[in-house]
This record gives structure tokens, sequence and C-alpha cells, in this order.
């Protein structure tokens, strides 16, 4: 395949993807019940990192996962889940006693929202198996070799300093060696701090390609530069399109090294129907996608879904406004589907949401 995309030029086709993170059993009461109510719990595998391995598998792209998991019936039965979705896991640490002292999966709990009630997660995961392993032993050489992409995200750094040197050393690596490299900042208020997200995440910017999700960035050194009204750390929740073109001027002219900019904003009408549409920045233009409102059947993975979308139409090319479309298109087609990733392995399907079009398939 020839491609048009700069950011690809000097990658051979098919590329080959790899994400390294945290993956997590989610534990679920059925029926949107919530929690000091169920009696049973419904089992599913998740993670930022691991979802968005899951997704673009489901969508033909050669992908790879790296973590470390305990060696033992959870631990094995969530790489199952994994590889039984195409993506690659050879990479991954069973971890033994010695090894990981705790050793356990991280867990967390999810509440379903209905109506005016909001979904709630409870993390279990401290002292999990890859923030008790000596991730200095991992030949850095060796795990990114022969890949093209390297995806991360803001929630691992999130969990311990190891992880945090871990990741930064994963960005920097991947840069020397030539890959493209996307980031999302996926802020958790439950891990740690807003300024603490802040100043990570901004020293991972200088080895980004493709960045998500713009909030947890530090872009203005002192309170005069600050914008007021409805903004956080200079960055609009719902910006309007001159606001949200400004904003990504700023991080151009700092970070030049940025060839993408992408965010999702959300407009959450209840906890059953929200709105979802995004904003790119992309050779030298801000463009805005159409606005879908949908109802919700499971909400965690979204974001997930849509920096999956958007790394697909990328690498196969897409043509700007088709590139930020598909993305919004194939996060809301994840709010249809139960668990943390979007299992969806029919393009076709992404694409007519793009058109809004909801015709019986015969």
């Amino acid at each position: 395949m020839q491609h048009h995309n700069p950011l690809l030029k000097n990658i051979k086709s098919p590329q080959k993807f790899i994400t390294i993170g945290e993956i997590m059993l989610r534990l679920t009461p059925p029926n949107y019940e919530k929690i000091r109510m169920a009696n049973s719990f419904e089992a599913n595998y998740g993670g930022s990192e691991a979802n968005i391995a899951l997704a673009l598998a489901n969508l033909g792209i050669d992908s790879t996962f790296f973590s470390v998991v305990p060696n033992n019936s959870i631990g094995k039965s969530a790489i199952r889940t994994l590889r039984s979705n195409d993506v690659h896991c050879t990479p991954v640490i069973l971890s033994t006693p010695e090894e990981t002292p705790t050793h356990r999966l991280g867990t967390y709990y999810l509440e379903t929202g209905y109506g005016i009630r909001a979904s709630k997660v409870t993390y279990d995961r401290k002292h999990s198996a890859i923030t008790e392993y000596d991730l200095t032993k991992v030949d850095l050489d060796a795990l990114l070799d022969g890949f093209d992409w390297l995806h991360m995200s803001g929630i691992t750094p999130a969990l311990c300093q190891s992880c945090a040197d871990f990741v930064l050393r994963c960005l920097q690596k991947a840069k020397e060696k030539g890959m493209t490299v996307s980031f999302d900042g996926n802020f958790r208020s439950r891990l740690w701090t807003w300024e603490e997200a802040r100043d990570y995440c901004t020293l991972c910017l200088p080895y980004v390609d493709v960045l998500f999700g713009i909030e947890p960035y530090h872009l203005w050194k002192d309170e005069n530069d600050h914008c007021k009204g409805d903004w956080k750390d200079g960055v609009s929740l719902q910006p309007t399109y001159e606001q949200q073109d400004e904003i990504f001027q700023h991080f151009i002219e700092r970070y030049p090294n940025l060839k993408c900019i992408a965010r999702h904003v959300r407009y959450a009408h209840s906890g059953s129907q929200n709105s979802l549409k995004a904003f790119m920045w992309y050779q030298g233009h801000t463009f805005e996608s159409k606005l879908f409102t949908f109802n919700i059947l499971d909400r965690v993975g979204g974001g997930d879904a849509f920096a999956s979308g958007f790394i697909y139409a990328m690498i196969h090319d897409y043509k700007a406004m088709d590139m930020l479309n598909f993305a919004v298109a194939s996060s809301v087609i994840k709010h249809t589907i139960r668990g943390d990733a979007n299992i969806t392995d029919d393009v076709r399907a992404i694409q007519e949401i793009m058109d809004l079009s909801f015709d019986i398939k015969r």
C-alpha cells in the first residue's frame, strides 16, 4: 500500500501495532443493579491499552499487547480473552509470587448508571502484578523490535513510580527506533491528582506523534495565561470550534513534533443518553466532526474506541474528515456493546454509523 499520510511514509504495510499497560478483571452487577444490592457479578477483562489492542485486532490490524499478570488462573484467563480476539500476547510476563509478592491481577467494580444515575467505578488494583514487577528488567529494544506503532496512555503511569518511569522509557525508545507514537492522557482522578497527571503527561509530549485527549497537559506557565469560564488548565470541556482551534495552535507552537491531535467531546444528557463529537488538528487545519446522539448500553471504553478507530483510519489513509468521523462512530458503536472493548469486526458497521444509516441489514 502506498500511503499519502506523512505519518506513515516510512512504515511498511501491513503495520505492526503494540500497546503496553495493565489489563484488569472487571466485575459488574447485572441489570444496572447497585453494588450494595448485588448477589452476583458479571466478569469481563479490560483496561485502556488492552481495549485498544482488542479493537484493532478485531478490525484486522496486527496487534500485540504487553503487560505483567500473575501466573495463575485469573492472569491466564485475562490473556486467553485477548488471544481469543487475535491479540498477540507473546511478550506478556506471567509473574511468579517471588517476582510480585501480592501476586494479583488488578480489579475494578463497575456500577452501571441508568437515567439520571451516573455510572461509578471502584478500583481494587493496588499492588497488582505490573506495579510490583521490576520493570527495569524488561529489554525495551527486544520488546519494541519489529513494530511500527506504539500506543501508551496516562493511566499506567498513575499506578506507581515504577510504571511511570517505564512508560517514559518506552516512549523514548520508540522514538529512537523511528516508530509512530500515540498517547492518550486518560486522566483518572481516583489514581492521581490533576497536577500530578499534568506534570507527568507534559514530560511525554516531546515523544508523541498522535495525541488524544488534551486535558491533562500544562500549556500555560502562569495564571495570566489561563482562559476564563468553563475551562480547566486552559482547556475548555465543551469548546466551540474557535476555542478548540486556538488550543490546538498553542499545542503545535510549543510541541512542533506533534503531527496530529484529536479529542472527543461528550455531552451527557443523562446516564443513558449522550452525544459525542470530536475535533482534530491535522496537516495545518482544525476539523470538527458530526454530532452523534445515542442511547448507552455500556459507556466504559468509549474513549478507547475513539482512539482505536482513529488509529485504524489513519493506518488505512482515510481522508481527514472521514478519519475523524470514523473515530467518533467507533466510539458510538462501542456504547452499544457490553464490556470494555469495541469488539466490532465489521468496518462497514462503523461506516454506516458515520453515514447515520440504521436500516435493517439483510
